[in-house]
Formats: C-alpha cells, structure tokens, sequence
C-alpha cells in the first residue's frame, strides 16, 4: 500500500476513536494523524498496524508478552488524562516509541520527552523507529523504569505504559509539585489507569479507566499469588485459602436483586468487596471475585435479569461455611449501589485519610468512594 494509503488508514483510525469517544480533544486527534504508526511496527501489514488492537513485539521464553505497541484507544485514553500540555517536559516509563512519539507532538517544540525502558531490544527498536519517523529530538533510556530518569527531571507528566504495582518513590520525586502521573496501576487483580495529580507529598486521582498492559519488570516487578485456582495479591501473603478442590462440594446459592447492565463492567464491586471483606481473592482464569476461608468458598455469580440486557447478581458457596460467606457478600453487594471509587497515594510512614488502605512496599493505595 502506498504512503497515501497510510494516511487514509491513520485518518480513518481517528475517526473511529472519536466515534467511540476515546479522542475529545483535537490536539489529540492531530497527534493521531500526524504519527506513523506503522514505522513502529514495520513486522505487520499496514491494516493491522492501524487496527484498534495491540501489536505484540516480544514474548519471553514462556511465551509471555513482555513488550507491545498498545492499543490505539487505551492510548488515547491516557493521553487524554495525561492532559499534556505545549512545553511541558515528559517521561514515559516503559517504552516502545509509537507513545513517544505522540507525546512528543502534544508537547510540541517546547517541550521535551524522554522514555525509559530496560529491555535493550525495546530501547534499540524504539530509537530506530522514532529517528526513521521524525523523532530524532526524543531522548531514549535504557534503565529500569523503577528509577525515573532523574538526569531530566523535573517532570510535567509522567507516562507510565507498564502495568505497576505501585507508584514508584523516584517517580514522585522526579514530578513537579503541580505536576500529573498517570500509571496503570494493578490493585487487588484488577488494573486502572489511574491520574493522579501531586498534593505535596501524596497523590490524588483525578479519573481512572481500566486498562491493561504487559507488567513491569526490573526492581518494580511484581506477582500475583496463585493457589489452588485462587488467585491473591502479593501482599495478602497470610489469607487463608481451602486446600484442594473446594468446588466439589456441596453448593449453595442466592440473588441478590441487584441488577445491572450485561454489559457493565463489574470491577467496581468487586474492589468494594476487597475493600469490606476479609479473605477476597478472584477465581483463577476467570477473574470473578471470590472470598475464602480454610474450608470454604464464595464467589459472585450472574444470571439473566428483567430483559436480555440485564443480568441479576447473586453469590454461589461451597464448604461449611457456605451460608456465612454467600450472606456477607450479599449484604455488601446491597451495599455497593453503584458506587466508584478514588484514590490516593502516601508514602509509608505519613498520614492516611478515612478508607481502605493496601499496603505496598514503598507507600498506602487508598481507597474512597463517591456515588
């Protein structure tokens, strides 16, 4: 396909993300437009570099993606949070170069953006893309993403295009007092990008969307506990779980009432439950919020609600304590009524608000609601 054929399928891309929503700002829209994605995956034909899909560029030895090109519209999501602004000086932790290059359009001749990535392979491909599409004024770091780039800093916005498990110390520090991070953050098995604009010393949201991306590597990384089908953050090391196949047992099950939307996502109640109930954790491969004790467990179930388009809430158990478990889910499902959540971050050691606190290595997620 010839060079005009890029620019057609790029102009249709920025049509579909701004059918859809996703692109509302027409700073974004030209960024869109002007960038050539395609330099940046020259391995796929120019409809699939143009789709709005991940491009996978490198997998490990176990088969795990440990590097993309994101998704056309979880990109313009977080360059709208990111709400970047002509001048302002930019990091991206977790590179690739196709984002940098957006980047690099939005902040203009005035600004600046560095990305940052540990992976040589990623940092020689992005160099080489950018350079080949224009963006030769883009610094490209090899490091661990963990640290920043503190060579640069201070930072208006950071990007961070790696699902992390916490906010980085560096990061903070690298951040302008009135600056903005907007990082997919992994909280209880579920991922947000979250923007957070610094108050001082801590962090505040100011939106969130779900998302997902490859995790974090480095001195950053972190994983998920897997057990017996049941899955658990890293830090819930002392939850206690069923040993063998509780599924088996006998069953019992309730409705709530609740109904929602089919298509509704349902990660804000299943954050409410980890937030209210002792010994959450989400069924393996499935992601469906469960809570366990040593010999039981319960776990949220849908069915068909009023109408096609609705789904009724309710909780199925298994083991002796069953009924306990199937009750308290209910009663804070009851509770939820919709109900989203925000957040904050603060170093260990400080202050915390009112809420629900997750304990990282280096800080307090915490958890609010609003209707």
């Amino acid at each position: 396909m010839t060079g005009a054929g890029a620019v057609s399928l790029r102009t249709a891309l920025v049509r579909h993300l701004t059918s859809i929503g996703t692109i509302r700002d027409r700073r974004i829209a030209a960024a869109f437009q002007a960038v050539p994605r395609h330099v940046f995956v020259p391995h796929v034909p120019l409809e699939i570099a143009y789709a709005d899909d991940v491009v996978p560029m490198k997998q490990d030895r176990t088969g795990v993606l440990t590097s993309s090109v994101s998704q056309p519209s979880i990109i313009a999501l977080m360059l709208q949070q990111a709400a970047i602004r002509p001048g302002d000086r930019v990091l991206e932790i977790g590179s690739g170069g196709y984002n940098a290059a957006l980047l690099r359009e939005l902040a203009g001749p005035d600004g600046a953006v560095t990305t940052v990535d540990i992976d040589a392979d990623v940092t020689r491909r992005a160099r080489a893309s950018l350079d080949k599409a224009g963006y030769g004024d883009v610094a490209v770091v090899r490091a661990d993403g963990e640290f920043g780039d503190p060579g640069r800093a201070p930072y208006d916005r950071i990007v961070v295009t790696v699902t992390a498990w916490e906010v980085a110390p560096a990061w903070l520090r690298q951040l302008r007092p009135d600056g903005r991070i907007v990082v997919p953050l992994r909280v209880r098995g579920q991922t947000r990008s979250v923007a957070f604009d610094r108050v001082g010393e801590h962090l505040e949201s100011r939106s969130t969307t779900m998302c997902g991306f490859v995790s974090m590597q480095g001195a950053g990384a972190h994983y998920e506990r897997y057990q017996d089908g049941l899955t658990y953050d890293e830090d819930q090391e002392d939850e206690p779980h069923p040993e063998g196949d509780v599924l088996e047992l006998r069953c019992e099950q309730e409705w709530s009432g609740l109904q929602v939307h089919r298509e509704e996502p349902l990660l804000d109640l299943y954050l409410w439950l980890a937030a209210t109930l002792p010994g959450y954790c989400a069924l393996d491969g499935e992601g469906v919020a469960a809570v366990a004790t040593a010999d039981s467990l319960a776990y949220v179930s849908r069915r068909r609600g009023r109408d096609e388009s609705h789904v009724e809430l309710g909780c199925t158990g298994h083991g002796p304590e069953a009924r306990v478990l199937i009750d308290r889910v209910l009663e804070q499902m009851r509770q939820w009524d919709g109900q989203h959540p925000t957040f904050q971050v603060h170093p260990i050691g400080a202050g915390l608000p009112p809420g629900f606190h997750i304990a990282r290595r280096h800080s307090y997620i915490s958890v609010q609601w609003e209707a």
